[in-house]
């Protein structure tokens, strides 16, 4: 069934505190869609697209919400990331009852955007899904996290402590700074990848002799399903390469 916000099957809707939601302001007249993509799942959220000057309603309605895996290439490789990135945008706009022509833009947040090239790659597998009028917005995702505290404003710092972990600020003068976000080999501490690599390692290290015993081994062990220290090695390798 199509979404009756959807190219003029509703010609007039009423808008949250009053008012009419026409074809001119933005109902009708195509939807953009979100994407937040972190190293461990993709949200994507479809939402009608509104000119700039119009009064939007609030809350904002939210057409059409699905979730996927990771789409960081950098963690789960090309074909990987770009199969989540399908999965969520065809997935969000099934729900909504639009299709990809009805869409006017994309705006993706994604991990492991670190540098033109890396947005240049996710901004052409975008283009090939969409017809060629719809606008493409790549950044990593901690400047779309920034953005959305401050209302579009890109100015203060947001820090973020997930799968992975990054620090990224502007100051008021647009110049940016980040810290961390490198990667599970090349910096990503505080991060739930590195609290739980130190904990595995200190288990590790109490069961060969080298450092203190400790109460995480056997919460560790029990949480896994394990018997032994040992066999942590095959689990994670099996974990890596499943």
């Amino acid at each position: 069934m199509r979404n009756p916000h959807s190219n003029g099957n509703l010609r007039k809707l009423e808008a949250d505190g009053g008012g009419e939601a026409t074809e001119e302001n933005g109902f009708v007249n195509g939807v953009i869609l979100g994407l937040d993509g972190g190293a461990t799942s993709t949200v994507c959220v479809c939402v009608p697209f509104f000119s700039f000057g119009e009064r939007f309603p609030d809350p904002l309605p939210i057409l059409g919400r699905a979730v996927a895996g990771c789409t960081n290439r950098n963690s789960v490789g090309e074909t990987a990331a770009r199969d989540s990135l399908e999965q969520v945008i065809s997935e969000a706009l099934v729900q909504s009852g639009f299709d990809k022509s009805d869409v006017r833009g994309v705006c993706l947040g994604v991990s492991g955007v670190n540098h033109p090239s890396d947005q240049e790659k996710i901004e052409n597998w975008i283009r090939d899904m969409f017809p060629s009028h719809v606008k493409v917005y790549v950044q990593n995702d901690a400047i779309v996290a920034l953005a959305s505290g401050t209302m579009g404003k890109l100015h203060g710092c947001v820090l973020i402590a997930g799968t992975g972990c990054i620090a990224y600020g502007f100051d008021e003068d647009g110049k940016e700074a980040r810290a961390s976000g490198g990667g599970p080999i090349l910096g990503d501490w505080g991060s739930g990848y590195g609290i739980a690599a130190q904990a595995l390692t200190a288990v590790i290290r109490a069961h060969d002799g080298r450092g203190p015993q400790t109460m995480l081994t056997s919460t560790i062990l029990k949480a896994l399903g394990l018997s032994s220290p040992d066999e942590l090695i095959g689990y994670l390798l099996f974990q890596t390469n499943d």
